[in-house]
């Protein structure tokens, strides 16, 4: 994440909703990066390090749901990839279930709320992580050595 920016990754085949979402989410904070080719979208995870990935279902060649399964591997564990789609929303929630997506957003949703959606999703990501627990073990006084601090994770 740049200068406390979240880093978006878009992936669509259409131009113009590239152009749409990019615009929308950059006005309010985020650094966008756009593709619309699937192939190459693992070379732009380990290259641009985005904190959240927005996948169009519908591309022809690969869909989002598919890129999906092949690059996750190459993301970061914090990463989030969010389906992103005009389908009927309970059949949106089905593929997010079958992918193992951690979210969708209806392609009608623009601007502002788009944004305020993606932010929503990382803070929710962010504040379910596990943070290391700070274990203190000291040594018997009569040895003379420090405190042994080790870090666990939860």
């Amino acid at each position: 994440m740049a200068e406390g920016k979240l880093k978006a990754l878009v992936v669509d085949d259409d131009p113009l909703v590239l152009e749409l979402v990019e615009r929308s989410i950059s006005r309010y904070g985020f650094e966008v990066v756009t593709t619309r080719a699937a192939l190459g979208v693992a070379n732009l995870l380990r290259t641009e390090q985005p904190d959240i990935v927005l996948l169009d279902v519908n591309i022809p060649a690969l869909s989002g749901d598919r890129i999906l399964g092949v690059v996750r591997q190459f993301a970061g564990p914090d990463t989030l990839f969010i389906l992103y789609s005009s389908m009927d929303e309970s059949k949106l929630r089905e593929l997010v279930r079958a992918s193992g997506a951690d979210g969708y957003i209806p392609k009608g949703v623009t601007g502002p709320e788009l944004a305020l959606k993606l932010s929503g999703l990382h803070h929710k990501r962010m504040a379910n992580r596990p943070t290391p627990a700070v274990r203190v073990e000291t040594a018997p006084q009569s040895q003379g050595t420090p405190a042994q601090v080790s870090m666990a994770s939860r």
